[in-house]
């Protein structure tokens, strides 16, 4: 096959990348890196089964040849960089959707959206099913995320229901690993960066707050299987094991041996309170679920960060 990746140079986009490579397929990767990382993809160069074009899919986007998908995977993912790039975050989901779904559509290709548990906002359903509808505040500060993945999947449902397109629709949980940005405002890299800086890891509230640690390599793994043999209906991959962002800490704390301490600041506007993934459709429909441990994951990806570090 012939894919389009957009959003290619970032955190998730280039090991999607490799994962479509890894199983002999050609990719074009298209970011404006924004977010996107060159570092992500350089060890893609010279490789003549990948393509890379730096363009903003928010803005007229043309691809020469036949594709036989397109990814939509461009947009600022972290709290830090869509408050930073509220504006580019909205076109991106709502433009960038547009074109990315026109060209598809163009191309006779199948369509994959990367969408975010974000668009259960915080939550009053526990775990969260595909079926939920979510509680979010459109006007608040996380709006400019959350609405767009949500105007997206609406998008992404009306262009399959009236032009017959193949559809994907993923709910991407909070996923963490190497190539994530030192400075990208997520709280695994926040940790382990602030332990390997000998600085305190800040969290937010008590640490009550849960969340749920897909390792890379899983998450990417369910996505791929999504595009090849799923449905039109969103789907979670995520890691269904909870975690409070205190134990998380104390983790970090253990796994880097750097004894530093914890301190709190006051909770974010419309922190979610909860996030757990239902993933009863992605077993059933993909045979798929997370393989590496949030200790296992976290181990690697301080290794990671120790090289970043160093350099």
């Amino acid at each position: 096959m012939r894919v389009l990746i957009t959003g290619a140079a970032g955190f998730l986009g280039s090991h999607l990348s490799d994962r479509f490579l890894a199983d002999g397929h050609s990719v074009i990767g298209l970011d404006n890196f924004i977010t996107g990382n060159p570092e992500n993809i350089a060890h893609l160069a010279g490789n003549p089964r990948v393509e890379f074009v730096r363009h903003n899919i928010s803005t007229y986007t043309y691809v020469a040849g036949p594709l036989d998908g397109v990814l939509h995977f461009a947009s600022p993912a972290s709290p830090v960089d869509y408050l930073e790039h509220p504006i580019a975050t909205l076109k991106v989901g709502a433009l960038g959707t547009h074109n990315a779904l026109g060209l598809a559509l163009a191309k006779k290709a199948r369509f994959f959206l990367a969408s975010t548990s974000e668009v259960y906002g915080d939550p009053l359903e526990h775990p969260q099913t595909e079926s939920y509808w979510g509680n979010v505040n459109p006007i608040g500060p996380r709006g400019v995320y959350d609405e767009a993945k949500r105007f997206a999947e609406a998008m992404t449902m009306a262009y399959h229901r009236y032009h017959g397109m193949d559809t994907r629709i993923v709910r991407i949980f909070n996923t963490y690993g190497p190539r994530m940005r030192p400075n990208d405002g997520r709280v695994v890299s926040n940790f382990i960066v602030q332990a390997l800086s000998n600085q305190p890891l800040t969290i937010y509230g008590d640490g009550s707050q849960t969340r749920s640690f897909c390792y890379v390599a899983d998450e990417v793994e369910g996505i791929y299987r999504l595009f090849m043999r799923g449905d039109n209906n969103p789907t979670n991959i995520g890691n269904p094991n909870e975690f409070t962002v205190r134990q998380l800490a104390e983790l970090v704390i253990e796994l880097t041996r750097t004894g530093a301490t914890i301190v709190e600041r006051e909770l974010p506007v419309d922190d979610p309170k909860v996030r757990q993934p239902d993933i009863r459709r992605a077993r059933e429909m993909l045979g798929w679920e997370p393989a590496v441990s949030l200790r296992e994951g976290v181990t690697r990806t301080i290794e990671y960060f120790r090289s970043v570090l160093a350099r």
